[in-house]
């Protein structure tokens, strides 16, 4: 059954680029209205061009989801059209050992990767408690799920973007309004094309399908998870690691 989400808007964050990006293309594809939001104005002008060179939907919208004045931002948005799917994508690594890591390196990951999905999604969860309707997805990370050496920070932030996705589900489940998380495991980017051949092949043999995920594999799985098909699946974590982790 082909998916449809004509006359609903989506805001993704962090759609400037990598699964962000295909996130908001692949939503568009599927008829949703689609708020392409990231730091970079350029960056998402360029997504929702493609988007709409395509026969889409989408806006440009800037915004630095960890600013002060994030809310409003928010509540200004809403004013024009109510969100009915969210996808707090945004996010950004600054490895280090645990040891060595500095305070502001452990502040600005929680800050962006916790913290933003807080402000943002209390904002648009209003309507769509009013409105009984809605998809709040959250991108997580299977290192939150296994942890990882260097990024207590990220692994940290990524967790607890789990507890909060199984907490708010379970708060407003009544409203119909579902909630849930991917877990992406290594999926195909610049930093891994930069691998040396030997490298991929050994990060290759511990996934069970052999292969590093691409940007597509995370997108799909969140358009299911905004879809009527899964209007019964709320509290999950969407594990799409192609078996890394079982």
């Amino acid at each position: 059954m082909k998916i449809d989400l004509t006359g609903r808007t989506a805001l993704v964050t962090g759609a400037s680029r990598g699964i962000g990006e295909a996130i908001a293309l692949r939503l568009a594809e599927s008829g949703a209205h689609v708020l392409c939001a990231a730091r970079s104005l350029e960056h998402v002008e360029r997504v929702a061009g493609v988007i709409t060179a395509n026969g889409g939907s989408a806006t440009a919208v800037q915004l630095d989801i960890t600013s002060d004045d994030v809310r409003d931002r928010i509540k200004a948005l809403i004013e024009q059209q109510p969100i009915e799917i969210l996808v707090n994508n945004a996010g950004i690594t600054d490895d280090d050992l645990f040891i060595r890591m500095k305070p502001e390196a452990w502040t600005s990951v929680l800050r962006t990767n916790l913290d933003s999905a807080f402000h943002i999604t209390q904002e648009v969860v209003k309507k769509m408690i009013r409105a009984r309707w809605g998809r709040i997805i959250n991108i997580s990370s299977i290192v939150g799920l296994t942890g990882n050496p260097g990024q207590v920070n990220y692994a940290s932030s990524k967790a607890a973007l789990i507890g909060f996705t199984k907490a708010l589900a379970l708060e407003i489940g009544s409203r119909n309004v579902t909630v849930n998380a991917i877990a992406p495991g290594f999926v195909k980017t610049a930093m891994t094309d930069a691998m040396t051949d030997d490298a991929r092949k050994t990060l290759e043999a511990r996934i069970a399908l052999r292969r590093l995920g691409t940007v597509d594999d995370i997108a799909y799985a969140a358009v299911f998870l905004a879809s009527e098909q899964a209007s019964y699946i709320t509290g999950t974590v969407m594990n799409v690691s192609g078996g890394l982790y079982t």
